[in-house]
């Protein structure tokens, strides 16, 4: 019941803050349309997706089994998702850095072969669910901070392996600031683009998660400007997240549910994280 009448808050607090755009294209007077999307592990089922259409334009795919998780529930509801008019951030999940670690000790293989290993499943699960060539696929990257070594490698190897295979490499990672000395900062993007950039590999589209309140405004339907992320160039941002980050979000709590999930008033049990890009379909992937 708590969780309902946090929902139903949440809602109003939203149409208060201009949700009636429904997320189907926001434009402000001389502002650039944006679209909200949201994303989960498990896929919310076909009853869902007309409801959810009513808020949201775009819709997160997992190619491959999501953190966490033995299996991929998302895999064959592509159609179901298209006939929807949902377009589509399309996903596969990297391996952290113990996970890296372990492989390279017991095959000796390099973290840059295991990378375009992991790409190769990527790929073929993309062709398989019919994305098409050109579709951007995102690298999930969950740890922040600059990348260690081994992680900037399997990182490198798995985007420009897609990126020759004829998909367009992306990755989703913090746009997090974390603290490197004295008045120093990093975030995981701006690390990822120097170093593709000291490469000179192909261009990486980036997706990525800030649920800092601010700049986020918190589980709004309402998605404050792309432009503010702190990510300069940012395709896509996500500033929501379920459940919510104690520590980031205290200055938005009330906006999220008393179980301090994400929701839409419709959907009080399905938890969302949400996200804001420039494109309908930002992985180009209808």
């Amino acid at each position: 019941m708590r969780v309902l009448l946090a929902a139903v808050l949440f809602g109003v607090s939203s149409l208060l803050a201009g949700a009636q755009e429904r997320g189907l294209g926001v434009a402000g007077a001389g502002s650039a349309r944006q679209y909200v999307g949201f994303d989960r592990n498990e896929y919310p089922g076909d009853a869902a997706l007309a409801t959810l259409r009513q808020h949201f334009s775009f819709v997160g795919y997992w190619l491959t089994n999501p953190p966490g998780e033995t299996a991929n529930s998302w895999l064959g509801r592509r159609q179901a998702l298209v006939k929807q008019g949902f377009g589509f951030l399309v996903l596969a999940n990297g391996r952290e850095d113990t996970a890296i670690r372990k492989v390279q000790k017991t095959s000796r293989t390099s973290a840059k072969a295991i990378g375009e290993a992991d790409a190769a499943e990527a790929v073929t699960a993309a062709r398989r669910e019919g994305f098409p060539p050109g579709t951007i696929l995102f690298l999930d990257q969950e740890e922040g901070g600059r990348l260690l070594p081994e992680q900037a490698e399997y990182l490198l190897g798995w985007t420009e392996w897609v990126a020759g295979h004829g998909y367009r490499a992306g990755v989703y990672a913090s746009g997090q600031p974390v603290s490197e000395g004295p008045g120093v900062t990093i975030t995981t993007a701006e690390d990822i683009r120097t170093r593709v950039k000291q490469r000179h590999l192909q261009e990486v589209t980036l997706w990525v998660y800030e649920d800092a309140c601010p700049p986020s405004n918190g589980c709004r339907l309402a998605a404050p400007k792309l432009e503010a992320s702190g990510t300069e160039g940012a395709s896509v941002w996500q500033y929501a997240q379920s459940p919510r980050r104690k520590e980031n979000t205290a200055a938005c709590a009330q906006t999220y549910a008393a179980d301090g999930n994400c929701y839409v008033p419709e959907l009080p049990g399905m938890h969302l994280d949400l996200s804001v890009a420039r494109s309908a379909d930002p992985s180009h992937g209808r």
